[in-house]
């Protein structure tokens, strides 16, 4: 695992060389949000930074509920029973396993890996506007129908799941990047997860954290190719 920390975000990298998985915590004043819960192996590395920071983990947010952002969800729920644990309501079908369309989404097949096997209940449901703590609900559905990316409202730090991959570079879910293929393989529909790009440029972020890849500070430049690039490619098909 590799630890990056920039502000007050921490990023845990799992297989950062080869696969990388990523996960967050979000340091408030006395306590940690953890974004994400990466793969089932590892939650002892998660628990193992909380107490070196030295606050307690007392909410997890999950952006989305593919295997690769849940796989540890249910080991850190059990260490710590009262930690609250935070989806969109869309989403919370997915965690447990039911990959069926409503009646106003596209009839384009979800994709991605689920998990038939996570006992872990949601404790609430978040929609677009919703705080928890210092971060802001945005709704960015694309890689999933339910997606949410947290925006934290004291410095301008977006942390986006995978509705963008910095892997290789930064691109928009959906759009094939051949260093790192696999969520553009995993995106549900391509043409909403462009529309929740251009959403998320509109605020300006200071910082870009996403469920694979670095961190990058000030990325509204390369948002704004990732987009055009998105648009190009859309327009081809």
């Amino acid at each position: 695992m590799k630890v990056s920390t920039i502000n007050a975000v921490y990023q845990l990298s799992f297989m950062p060389r080869i696969f990388p998985v990523n996960c967050y915590f979000v340091e408030e004043q006395h306590e940690l949000t953890l974004i994400d819960a990466a793969l089932p192996y590892s939650a002892k590395s998660i628990m193992d930074l909380a107490k070196t920071i030295g606050k307690p983990i007392t909410k997890i947010i999950i952006t989305h509920a593919h295997n690769d952002h849940i796989g540890a969800l249910d080991t850190i729920k059990e260490e710590i029973p009262d930690c609250q644990v935070y989806i969109s309501s869309r989403d919370a079908l997915l965690l447990e396993g039911n990959k069926t369309l409503l009646p106003h989404e596209k009839s384009v097949p979800i994709k991605g890996g689920l998990s038939k096997n996570i006992k872990t209940k949601p404790d609430l449901f978040l929609e677009e506007g919703a705080r928890v703590g210092s971060l802001e609900v945005i709704a960015t559905p694309g890689h999933t129908p339910g997606s949410i990316t947290l925006f934290d409202t004291r410095n301008r730090s977006l942390i986006a799941g995978d509705a963008l991959i910095t892997r290789g570079k930064l691109v928009v879910s959906g759009m094939m990047n051949p260093l790192f293929p696999f969520p553009a393989l995993a995106t549900w529909d391509k043409s909403t997860a462009l529309e929740s790009a251009k959403k998320l440029s509109k605020l300006k972020p200071s910082l870009l954290a996403v469920g694979h890849g670095k961190m990058l500070m000030q990325p509204q430049k390369l948002l704004e190719i990732a987009i055009e690039e998105a648009e190009k490619s859309l327009q081809r098909q």
